[in-house]
């Protein structure tokens, strides 16, 4: 009898060298082996992570008439995490790496004949991985590198040292995209405390819809820094500028905001907008409301019903591209706070010392007035009297005997 382990140890054994076979076996068609591609080389040309990978033919294929070749060519994207597959009939292809990671290319050959009755045999994979050497002091590698493209106009990018940082050390940026024989140094450096913490690119300098790569190094009286490298999409990092020209009223029950798109070169059709409205109930508690406009062609206006218990509504607005013009970006700050309330609004100090000074003079000016009326009207009463004693004197003397006179004086 044989022991108990001895089958299962058998067992996997033959799996194993039944699997191995099955791997290292060859593809075959029209009784030729289809290879995988051959002499496959990955090359760096020196913009920063665009690199080019070259084959050849396999030898098997070589003299190979009346057949179409295909190459199936897979490469990891670091930057999405994922596999990326295409399928050419050239022997050169160019991708976009992150050089600070591994780089991963796997191949195969796809030979269609006459003799394979119409269909594509796929011949065996092979992979190749091409390992940068890191360079510079360990820890001296920048951090928080964030890129910002202010209203289409000039990008911005800025960094943090990293936790190395040896005195007087100084960082560069160099930058390509596909449009440029070289790469290029940064155009103009963001100093801050004497150092280095960005870079401002002009719009001409930039190219939306394309890679653009950059890469970050430095160098020190005690040795080079560590070299960061960044690819990203321009038009993905736009930032709008401040929404301006908020204006809000009230008709028929509905409160109307209104305002005119930011200042800058993203296009209007290229805009979403978010409300923020918060409103003052009359039992003091507030209600905030967030709304995003999307699919908003043209249009800058946005009606919201009025509460019945309303004291008071603030809104404000703010943009950023839609998914129609890039595939993410960056909120714009909010604008200045509007707001309409049910009571009259308060004026202003010097509205209020103005119609104060109105009253006043419009007080005096009646008291003056009266005061003027009185005294006319008291010297003519007086006029009057002194006119009525003349008289009655005269009529004394002519009527009463000159014995009796000195009484009625």
């Amino acid at each position: 009898m044989f022991p108990r382990n001895i089958v299962p140890v058998w067992l996997s054994a033959f799996t194993l060298l039944l699997l191995t076979q099955v791997s290292t076996s060859e593809v075959t068609a029209c009784e030729v082996a289809v290879d995988p591609p051959a002499d496959i080389e990955i090359k760096d040309s020196g913009f920063l992570g665009y690199l080019s990978i070259h084959w050849t033919r396999p030898a098997s294929l070589q003299n190979l008439t009346d057949c179409r070749v295909r190459y199936q060519l897979q490469y990891y994207d670091t930057y999405e995490e994922r596999w990326r597959s295409v399928r050419t009939v050239k022997l050169t292809y160019a991708a976009q790496f992150d050089l600070e990671k591994p780089v991963k290319v796997r191949m195969l050959t796809m030979l269609k004949c006459a003799c394979t009755n119409g269909t594509e045999v796929q011949g065996e994979e092979t992979e190749k991985v091409y390992t940068p050497e890191p360079t510079g002091m360990a820890g001296s590698r920048i951090r928080d590198f964030h890129c910002v493209y202010y209203g289409k106009e000039y990008m911005e990018c800025t960094w943090e040292s990293g936790p190395v940082q040896p005195p007087n050390s100084q960082h560069y940026l160099y930058y390509w995209h596909r449009e440029m024989d070289e790469t290029k140094e940064c155009p103009e450096y963001i100093i801050s405390s004497e150092v280095r913490r960005g870079c401002r690119f002009p719009r001409e300098s930039l190219l939306e819809f394309s890679k653009f790569n950059m890469c970050v190094n430095g160098s020190s009286p005690a040795g080079s820094l560590r070299t960061a490298y960044f690819s990203i999409e321009v038009q993905n990092h736009v930032k709008p500028a401040v929404v301006s020209s908020v204006h809000v009223s009230e008709m028929d029950g509905l409160l109307k905001l209104a305002w005119l798109p930011p200042s800058g070169l993203v296009p209007e059709h290229c805009l979403e907008y978010e409300i923020e409205s918060r409103t003052l109930m009359a039992n003091g508690k507030e209600k905030q409301q967030r709304k995003i406009l999307e699919n908003v062609v043209l249009d800058t206006s946005y009606d919201l019903r009025k509460e019945a218990e309303s004291k008071k509504t603030c809104f404000q607005v703010r943009s950023k591209v839609n998914m129609y013009c890039a595939d993410e970006g960056f909120w714009s700050d909010w604008s200045q706070t509007k707001c309409i309330a049910k009571e009259i609004q308060c004026i202003s100090i010097w509205k209020l010392l103005s119609l104060v000074g109105l009253v006043v003079a419009g007080v005096l000016i009646v008291l003056c007035l009266s005061l003027w009326i009185l005294k006319k009207i008291c010297i003519k009463k007086n006029s009057k009297k002194d006119a009525l004693y003349t008289l009655y004197k005269q009529k004394v003397n002519e009527n009463v005997p000159a014995i009796l006179s000195p009484i009625f004086k």
